[in-house]
């Protein structure tokens, strides 16, 4: 008898949970920020975005800019300035955000029959694997950045 009344108790508040998750009634609430930030960007995002865009258009007019993936390369244009063209034609390794753009599938339409990938599923263009910039460089550009912030 004992077990039977421990059984229907725990049967009691598991269907209350149930139920209640179920409805809603629960005082907690599922995390939603991160859709509410994707969804609306806000003031100082959107400014963000279009300054980033106006200094990418002057570094191309001064010839220190040329992205080779759709939108506006912040990585190059935080950077000072940069050839992602030329980086890519070398051969010897392209900046992170060309590369995440280029896996994704966001090469610029004059290139995008030039990049496919090979048996092994890398990157190539016209046949050589793309890479990433050598650590060295990547903490040169970095040093760059800190320097043009202000901050080293």
């Amino acid at each position: 008898m004992r077990h039977w009344r421990s059984a229907l108790a725990y049967t009691g508040v598991l269907t209350l949970g149930y139920l209640a998750g179920a409805s809603g009634v629960s005082p907690f609430r599922p995390a939603a920020a991160q859709d509410k930030a994707l969804s609306k960007p806000n003031a100082k995002l959107s400014a963000a975005i279009i300054a980033l865009s106006e200094a990418a258009d002057s570094q191309k007019t001064d010839g220190n800019y040329e992205a080779i993936t759709q939108g506006v390369n912040s990585f190059l244009v935080l950077s000072g300035g940069g050839n992602a063209r030329a980086d890519l034609e070398s051969g010897s390794g392209v900046d992170p955000e060309t590369y995440g753009a280029l896996y994704a599938g966001q090469a610029i339409p004059e290139l995008a029959d030039q990049i496919t990938k090979d048996d092994n599923g890398r990157l190539t263009f016209n046949g050589q694997v793309i890479q990433m910039y050598s650590k060295s460089k990547l903490q040169r550009v970095y040093a760059n950045r800190l320097k043009l912030a202000g901050t080293r």
